[in-house]
């Protein structure tokens, strides 16, 4: 089979196409034949050498794949279209994976779209539901809103209901698109003060939830926009992570929660749990069309290294997806 391999660590340069045995799954694993997969953040990172892999996870790129069962384990048959999440190993044509890490893919969606979910969303929902415990009429401050996390947030904080949807993005017409998502005021972090927004659009109360994909370079920015009881939670650190100058008296006067997540080195059972609640509270809208996948862009896996630039240069407005 054909996997994405790396001469070494570092650029996009570096990715190559290399062959490999199919892999062979052990008791209680599925193989799939992946169809497509989607980039991620991460995916740099570990091309840098920044972010390894989780101790037994494969060391191939790739977080989310969409594809079809190859081997039946329990409720799965040969052929059915599924799409989930693994901790590596989805830039290949074959990959195996716990049956509690896969779901159905809506009859409606094609292979590229639905590449672009499992990762996205189910980071957004563990976020802004889970952890954020995001719920109706309140304000929520999306930052990176036209990544595919974002995206996915967008939509699913105007399903639970929050009253003010406002995203950061780098330009006009990435702010145009989160509107028509759902995004209430669009902020361009390149041209204007999003705190001085944030309290104007929140009348100077501040917003009741963050999902904070910048880290250091917006520490100070994030607790002047949070409101008081404010919960904060950072799922990445794209602006740095070392915080120069910082006064615990902020956090107190705000009675600030602020919380930190990922959810690539999450145990399975954590997994398995956040793909059912998932599943129970988003199925129907996604099987309705009610929540969309975004796909800025689709490559064939031959052509990653040009992927990887579209996203390391903050082209894509949603996500990238490799055709496999």
């Amino acid at each position: 089979m054909r996997i994405v391999t790396q001469k070494n660590i570092g650029g996009s340069e570096e990715l190559m196409l290399s062959d490999a045995p199919v892999p062979t799954p052990v008791q209680g694993e599925i193989l799939i034949k992946v169809r497509a997969t989607a980039l991620n953040r991460a995916d740099i990172l570990q091309r840098k050498g920044k972010y390894p892999p989780p101790p037994g996870a494969s060391s191939i790129l790739g977080l989310e794949f969409a594809g079809e069962v190859a081997t039946q384990v329990g409720p799965w048959k040969i052929g059915d279209r599924v799409m989930g999440i693994v901790s590596g190993g989805s830039y290949a044509e074959y990959l195996t994976t716990h049956p509690d890490q896969i779901m159905a893919i809506p009859p409606h969606l094609s292979w590229q779209e639905a590449a672009a979910i499992p990762e996205a969303f189910l980071t957004a929902y563990q976020t802004l539901r889970l952890i954020g415990k995001c719920s109706k009429d309140e304000s929520v401050l999306i930052h990176a809103g036209g990544s595919g996390v974002g995206t996915a947030a967008i939509q699913l904080a105007k399903k639970f209901g929050a009253k003010n949807i406002i995203i950061t993005a780098g330009s006009a017409e990435k702010i145009e698109k989160c509107i028509a998502l759902g995004a209430i005021k669009g902020i361009n972090y390149k041209s204007e003060d999003f705190v001085a927004l944030v309290k104007s659009e929140t009348e100077g109360r501040g917003v009741d939830l963050i999902l904070d994909f910048i880290g250091a370079d917006y520490w100070q920015k994030n607790l002047d926009s949070l409101a008081v009881d404010g919960r904060w939670v950072l799922i990445g650190s794209m602006g740095g992570v070392r915080i120069k100058e910082a006064s615990l008296a902020d956090i107190l006067q705000k009675r600030a929660t602020i919380v930190g997540t990922t959810l690539r080195s999450r145990s399975l059972e954590y997994k398995k749990d956040l793909l059912n609640m998932f599943q129970s509270d988003c199925g129907l809208w996604l099987s309705y069309g009610e929540l969309k996948p975004v796909v800025d862009s689709i490559f064939d896996i031959s052509e990653v290294s040009r992927a990887h630039d579209r996203m390391e240069s903050n082209q894509n407005f949603g996500k990238i997806v490799l055709s496999v």
